[in-house]
């Protein structure tokens, strides 16, 4: 089963996003997270906690799967 979260910017970072589904409370805490868990960014390992995530990208961290949505503008 997956989640979807919204964006309201066109990209964040893996830190950033690791904060938005608080699983970390601190970017400092995003590159220990990143070497001791098992994360893949549309089916590849990100590069580290700089690595950008975008609309419709799809995040797997362990057994959670996340798909990336943009945040529609309210009008």
């Amino acid at each position: 089963m997956s989640k979807t979260i919204f964006l309201s910017k066109d990209q964040i970072t893996l830190g950033q996003f690791l904060k938005k589904i608080n699983v970390i409370d601190t970017g400092g805490q995003a590159k220990f997270f990143i070497e001791t868990n098992n994360i893949k960014i549309n089916n590849k390992k990100p590069i580290g906690r700089s690595t950008k995530i975008k609309p419709d990208d799809i995040i797997w961290i362990n057994d959670s799967i996340y798909v990336v949505k943009k945040q529609e503008e309210e009008k």
